[in-house]
């Protein structure tokens, strides 16, 4: 079993670049089986999650060329099978995706339901409503969703809740539907416009996106295209956050500033410096940062998938903070991870109360998930004395080559295999 480990205290000084948007490509990639030519796509993440994706489209019959350790070539002329299922797409959410895409395509689809970290109740009941909407039948059998359409006819779609995989799902699915679709109430992630820019640079006719309706006027067929992804909102909020934990002076490159507002926002609340430029923030951290209040909320609003980051940063600023969390019910999890280090974090259903602490102890953690995992690196590295993280397969998940960036920024950390040491020690690995 791999683990990070980390010798903390000192602070991350220095520049780090930030890799294509993991929850964008998932989408693009799903996207890319829509059409039978080529797509060129760039700036690919190299994460365990993408991976996976390319070896599913893979077993579908289409073919997938890695240019480049960030670059693919699609071409799913060839697929034979609408059947998308194996042990490791179960464990990813985006598994979904293929049900929009190739319902789109093909008017079917049998595609496993997904799994993911286990943060919380993630239903799919809004991609099926959105499908059923459009025309197709929805059957879920043996773990399976299975969807089929005769035709897929427009139609007006209303979101209950805002959902981002259902805002892609749909607008897939509805980009080869016959009239004009409407989904209101739709997620305004950057992710989203993303999806739709990489859908309209194949002849997609999508308007709207990034906002709160989405008109989409169906298409006969897409062609090929090619695209670069957006850059990573969360890997570089995380990189953000490494620098108010550290109390460091990070750079972070080959960002969009604009969709780091509420990131930025914050951490200026608690006294650190926040400089923008045209592709880059710098965040330079204060020796004493104090208490905010967190929500976290769609976009525009605080991102969940930054909530574990921010809220470790608030256990080392002085005073009380509040960080409510309203997306997932069970993403306080890794607070108990963290009082081994002794912090002062309280949770009460969806509410943690935070009471900063002046310096954070080296402890023994286990990753609860991907973003809580960052998190408690992160800690680990702010902390006196030695620290370990375990089930780091959470983190490669989402962040590629974290260890590497991590030590550019002048980290004492390093992955090792957990038995190896602890066999080195005669220690009993539990």
């Amino acid at each position: 079993m791999a683990q990070y480990i980390m010798n903390g205290g000192s602070p991350l000084v220095g520049e780090v670049a930030i890799g294509g948007a993991k929850n964008a490509a998932l989408g693009i990639l799903a996207a890319a089986i829509m059409t039978d030519e080529d797509v060129y796509i760039d700036n690919l993440p190299d994460v365990k999650d993408i991976n996976v994706m390319l070896e599913a489209i893979k077993a579908i019959g289409a073919s997938v060329d890695r240019l480049d350790r960030h670059s693919v070539k699609i071409n799913a002329s060839s697929v034979k099978d609408v059947l998308v299922d194996d042990e490791f797409i179960r464990r990813i959410r985006a598994s979904y995706y293929f049900i929009g895409a190739l319902l789109g395509k093909y008017k079917s689809a049998e595609v496993a339901l997904p799994g993911g970290c286990n943060i919380g109740s993630r239903p799919i009941d809004l991609h099926l409503k959105g499908f059923k909407a459009l025309g197709a039948e929805i059957e879920i059998e043996s773990g399976r969703v299975k969807a089929h359409a005769i035709d897929l006819v427009a139609s007006d779609i209303y979101l209950d809740t805002v959902s981002v995989g259902a805002t892609i799902n749909i607008m897939m699915a509805a980009s080869l539907a016959e009239g004009k679709t409407v989904i209101e109430n739709a997620a305004k992630e950057p992710h989203i416009v993303d999806v739709a820019n990489f859908l309209n640079s194949m002849g997609a006719d999508i308007k709207g996106a990034g906002t709160d309706v989405i008109r989409i006027k169906g298409v006969k067929a897409l062609h090929g295209s090619r695209y670069s992804i957006i850059p990573d909102q969360i890997e570089a909020g995380t990189f953000m956050c490494a620098a108010a934990i550290t109390k460091g002076d990070i750079t972070v490159k080959n960002v969009i500033p604009k969709h780091m507002e509420a990131i930025s926002a914050k951490l200026m609340e608690m006294g650190c410096e926040v400089v923008e430029f045209d592709d880059a923030i710098r965040v330079i951290a204060k020796n004493n940062q104090k208490s905010t209040n967190i929500k976290t909320l769609p976009y525009p609003g605080f991102p969940t998938d930054m909530q574990p980051q921010i809220t470790t940063a608030l256990a080392l600023a002085s005073g009380s903070s509040l960080v409510v969390e309203s997306i997932f019910e069970n993403r306080f999890k890794y607070v108990d991870e963290l009082a081994r280090m002794g912090t002062n974090i309280k949770v009460e259903g969806n509410t943690a109360m935070v009471i900063g602490v002046s310096k954070l102890r080296g402890a023994a953690l286990k990753a609860p998930d991907l973003r809580a995992g960052a998190a408690l690196v992160l800690a680990g590295l702010a902390a006196e004395g030695q620290t370990t993280v375990d089930d780091i397969k959470y983190i490669k998940r989402g962040y590629e080559d974290f260890e590497g960036k991590l030590a550019s920024l002048g980290a004492d950390i390093k992955e090792v295999d957990s038995e190896v040491e602890a066999r080195k020690f005669n220690i009993k690995v539990v």
